[in-house]
């Protein structure tokens, strides 16, 4: 089982291989796709990524608590204009939106390196390899 630390996906490096600049590709943070489980928000998270196809990846979030969903998301890590944006929206127990019909959630990327993956608000980072 993978297990989610909340916008922190964890796998063991050293400090040159988080520091290594790549080019902003989603072949390069592949490590993404898989379903993560965890803690966050006073719940119970989980969160399902797609591999990526189409120029894009794709992923479903949920938060339990107290048994209950509490919201959902979509996301999307696209590639746009030779850089990667990470898009959601977020959905309320009964799949109504949150945000307007055409507005999404932008979170802009910063830097990728070999095992971390920075956009402006979120973090993905690799500290461990699960097998």
């Amino acid at each position: 089982m993978k297990y989610l630390i909340i916008f922190l996906l964890t796998f063991t490096t050293s400090h040159a291989q988080l520091t290594k600049p790549l080019e902003p590709k989603l072949e390069n943070i592949k490590w993404i796709a898989g379903t993560w489980h965890g803690e966050a928000f006073g719940g119970i998270t989980e969160e399902i990524w797609s591999e990526p196809s189409g120029g894009s990846m794709m992923a479903t979030f949920k938060l339990i608590n107290d048994g209950k969903v509490v919201f959902y998301e979509i996301e999307v890590i696209r590639e746009v204009e030779n850089s990667l944006i990470l898009q959601l929206k977020h959905f309320g127990p009964d799949l109504k939106g949150w945000e307007t019909k055409d507005e999404t959630v932008d979170f802009p990327l910063k830097k990728i390196t070999e095992n971390k993956v920075i956009f402006e608000g979120m973090t993905f980072e690799k500290i461990s390899s699960m097998k």
